[in-house]
This record gives structure tokens, C-alpha cells and sequence, in this order.
């Protein structure tokens, strides 16, 4: 971190200083699937190629690279001097080639058809399509892994706005796949997966150009002491972290399964896409705050006003969405800027106000995550997504049995009440062991 920044008390507005470029950053990725999805929903067999990216594709991809995700925070955490970087460089190298293969695997061999086909009870119109989809985004989880490693090397020499500037890099990409995609008119499920794969990669060189300045400076630089974390430690630290977005991305396919299994399960899946898209926007500068926490936690006075800090600005994010929420704007956002057909929209309008309460609980999950990962008390994190899994689970497989009128509303029930569950447990978990 900036010596500088140490030297001035952590108020609002130093703390709004650190975490602007991340939030931006951030809500650039999140303006990324409502693109998609809208850029999808125009183009031809608008339900089905929706089905299948929302339903799919994208819960398959981000289950896939889950184990990668947090390769921001573990940099951002452990990338201390040269010797520390070149150890979790090596370890992210071996995940992610792990990770990739099984995306092979389940995407490029009959494993699709003997697994994921009858695990999800794909539709059959769904099945092909969501085959291509998922085989462009093959790239996307090695490029997520170095993107991120390299993104949390940044943040940790205090080069944020690189971070920023990169996701630019990225949506401007995103757009010239989606442009390219609607002009050819290809498969709206392949034309989603090439924007992400392509966009990501674009995002991963930047990250690695930008960061050559702090590895040949600061990060050389540094002396090798004792942060070194490596062997039987750096797994004991990184692995509750990665079970973190495995169990909560799980959440994904299941939710899919979930709904294939319910009522108007095409409509469904349709919807979901571009309802994630809008959550996702709305949670995502929140996700942001968890490495601005990191950075800033050991500072005097700083659980006070990182804590004030998640409460003011999640607040406004969930007014935000509860203002999203009321019929006249919902309407707007699902049928003239996502282009969704009448019905598809009134299932939209329905539900979305069910998700209100996401975007401050995740600002107080990246709050307490924070002061967990600072501790290195990281198995905290991974019993609270445990608790989070077991709730969506358990709604989920109610909303099989009772059978809504459309299976997405039980989802979204599901992931709104898991997430206040797990960050009641982070609470109480801060609250008996970290002495908060």
C-alpha cells in the first residue's frame, strides 16, 4: 500500500479514495451481462439462446473457475515481495490448468451428454446450443486466474486505477464481439461466450503489461522475510477462499437444475440471465470493497469506519434497486433496454423486488470476509458459505416440491435468504472469535 495514504487518518473519504477505482471497475464488469443479454434477446430464438446462456453456459463457466476467483484477494493479501509473488504465481499457474481441463472435459467429451445433460435436466431445445456456448468460453477461467492475480498485485502497490482502466479495456472489447455477433447474426449462445471469453483475455493482457513497472520496482524491491507463504500454508490459506465462490457459484447450476425441474422452466431461464445481470451490477461494487478492507484493516480506527462505510454506501446501492424494482422502471429496464417479449417481462417485474436486500449484504459479507482474511482466520469465510449453500439448497428443493408458478421466484428467494444467512454468520463469527 501507498505510503501516503497511511499517513492521513481512514476516514469516508480516504476510504472512498481506495475503493472508487474498484467499484468502478467492478460495475463496468456488471454492465457487461446486461450488454449480453440484451444484445442476445435480439437476435433470433430469443428464449431458447437466452435459456441456454443464462441456464447453462454461464452457471457451468463461473462453477468452472470459481476455484480461480479469489486469486485477487490472496495477491492482493500475500504478494509481499518477489519470493512470495513467484510462489502464488506457480500455485495460480497449476490451478488454473487443473480448472481449464475439467472445463475440457465437460464441455468437449460425452461427459456433457452423460452428465451435465440429465444433472441439470437440460430442455432439449437448450442442449446444443448451451454445447457451443460453453466450448467458446474455454479461455475464460485461465484468463480469470491470471487477470486476477495480476489485478491483485496492483492493488497491493496501490495501482488501482490500472485496475479500473483495465475493465474499460475489457467492456470495449465486449462491445466489439456483441457488434461483430449482431451483425453476422450468429447463435445468441455462442456470440455471449465469445464476448466474455475474448473481453477477459483482452482484461488479463492489460493486467500483465501493467504490472511488469511494479514487479521490475516496488515488488523487487521489497525484502523477503517471513511473508512468504508457501507449501501446506498457502493451501490452508487459499483453499477455505476458493470454496468460498465454489460453494456460493454452485449456487448457479443448481438454482438451473432447480428451475428445469419446476414450472415454465424456458421462461425461467430466459429471465434469469438478465435479472442476474441487474443484481450483479447493483452487488458488484460491494464485491470491490472486500480488498479495500484488506488493505486498510490493521490502520487505528479502521473497523469503525470501513464498517459505517459498507452500511451507508450498501444502503444506497439497495435503495437503488429497490427503486429498479418498482413496476414502471422494471418494466422499462426488461423490455425496452434488455428487449425482452412482454411475458418474459412480467416475470421479471414480478420477482425482482425479492432481491433488494443483496447489494448491502454484500457490502457487510466483504466487510467481515475483510477482517477475517487479515486474520488468516479463512475457514470462517468458508463455514458461512456452507450455511449459505445448505439455505439456497434446502429453498430450492421446497420450490421443486411445491411448485411455483414459475420456478425462478424460488431461486431468487433461495439466494436472497442464503445471503442474509451467511452474513449473519460472518457477524457472529467477527463478533466471538475476532472480538468485533
Amino acid at each position: 500500500m501507498t505510503s501516503n495514504a497511511s499517513q492521513s487518518p481512514l476516514d469516508f473519504t480516504r476510504i472512498l479514495t481506495a475503493w472508487w477505482p474498484l467499484a468502478l471497475s467492478w460495475l463496468l464488469m456488471g454492465i457487461e451481462l446486461p450488454m449480453i443479454s440484451s444484445v442476445v434477446a435480439r437476435l433470433p430464438d430469443q428464449q431458447v439462446q437466452l435459456a441456454a446462456f443464462g441456464g447453462v453456459v454461464f452457471p457451468l463457466a463461473l462453477l468452472v473457475e470459481a476455484p480461480v476467483i479469489m486469486m485477487l484477494a490472496a495477491s492482493t493479501a500475500l504478494s509481499t515481495n518477489s519470493e512470495a509473488f513467484k510462489v502464488l504465481k506457480r500455485f495460480m499457474g497449476r490451478t488454473a490448468l487443473i480448472m481449464t481441463l475439467i472445463h475440457v472435459l465437460f464441455g468437449f467429451t460425452p461427459l456433457y451428454d452423460i452428465v451435465v445433460v440429465p444433472l441439470l435436466d437440460i430442455p432439449a431445445a437448450v442442449v446444443e446450443p448451451a454445447r457451443v456456448g460453453f466450448m467458446i468460453m474455454l479461455p475464460w477461467t485461465w484468463a480469470i486466474a491470471d487477470r486476477r492475480f495480476h489485478q491483485g498485485l496492483l492493488i497491493r502497490f496501490g495501482q488501482r486505477n490500472e485496475v479500473a482502466i483495465g475493465t474499460g479495456v475489457r467492456l470495449c472489447a465486449t462491445i466489439l464481439v456483441l457488434g461483430a455477433g449482431a451483425l453476422l447474426e450468429f447463435q445468441g449462445a455462442v456470440v455471449a461466450g465469445a464476448a466474455l471469453s475474448i473481453s477477459t483475455i483482452s482484461e488479463a493482457v492489460y493486467a500483465r503489461l501493467k504490472s511488469r513497472k511494479v514487479i521490475a520496482g516496488p515488488l523487487r524491491d521489497s525484502p523477503v522475510n517471513d511473508v512468504v507463504v508457501r507449501g501446506t500454508k498457502l493451501l490452508s490459506f487459499y483453499v477455505p477462499l476458493a470454496m468460498t465462490p465454489f460453494l456460493v457459484l454452485a449456487m448457479q447450476p443448481i438454482g438451473a437444475a432447480g428451475i428445469d425441474r419446476m414450472a415454465n422452466p424456458i421462461e425461467s431461464l430466459a429471465v434469469w440471465a438478465p435479472l442476474n445481470g441487474l443484481v450483479f451490477l447493483c452487488r458488484s461494487a460491494g464485491v470491490g470493497f472486500n480488498e479495500v478492507v484488506i488493505g486498510h484493516y490493521k490502520e487505528p480506527g479502521a473497523r469503525a469506519s470501513l464498517s459505517r462505510f459498507a452500511w451507508i454506501v450498501g444502503g444506497c446501492f439497495s435503495l437503488f434497486l429497490a427503486l429498479m424494482s418498482l413496476p414502471p422502471v422494471a418494466d422499462l429496464w426488461f423490455g425496452e433496454i434488455i428487449g425482452l417479449e412482454r411475458d418474459l417481462i412480467d416475470v421479471g417485474t414480478l420477482i425482482l423486488w425479492m432481491t433488494i436486500p443483496i447489494p448491502l449484504l454484500t457490502f457487510l459479507q466483504s466487510f467481515y470476509q475483510g477482517a477475517i482474511v487479515d486474520a488468516h482466520r479463512t475457514r470462517y469465510i468458508t463455514e458461512s458459505v456452507i450455511a449459505f449453500f445448505i439455505t439456497t439448497t434446502l429453498i430450492i428443493i421446497l420450490g421443486v416440491i411445491v411448485q411455483p408458478e414459475h420456478g425462478i421466484s424460488a431461486v431468487v428467494v433461495a439466494t436472497t435468504t442464503g445471503n442474509l444467512i451467511q452474513t449473519l454468520w460472518l457477524w457472529a463469527r467477527c463478533k466471538m472469535k475476532l472480538g468485533m
